[in-house]
């Protein structure tokens, strides 16, 4: 970034929902019956905000890489120190 804000910008499809009970079978009894309809999940915000704050972070971390990168964590340091350094000079 350059020092704005990053704007991020997010979609994700419906929760499937199955209504029509499926075939199945008691564990215990062996015996053949249907399955009750229920969602386990009405509410998916909060499992696609967790989702897409990692997606977000990932992306970031990708492009300080690209800017700062190196073959070890003591050489990405000092890139970036250096290029701290720099713009503080300015």
């Amino acid at each position: 970034s350059n020092g704005e804000p990053i704007v991020v910008r997010g979609a994700m499809k419906p929760i499937a929902t199955q209504y029509a009970p499926l075939a199945s079978v008691d564990l215990l009894t062996k015996e053949p019956f249907q399955a009750s309809i229920e969602r386990s999940d009405i509410c998916a915000v909060p499992a696609a905000g967790v989702v897409g704050e990692a997606a977000v972070a990932f992306e970031l971390a990708r492009a300080f890489i690209e800017k700062f990168g190196g073959d070890s964590l003591e050489e990405i340091m000092r890139n970036y120190h250096g290029y701290m350094q720099s713009v503080q000079e300015r």
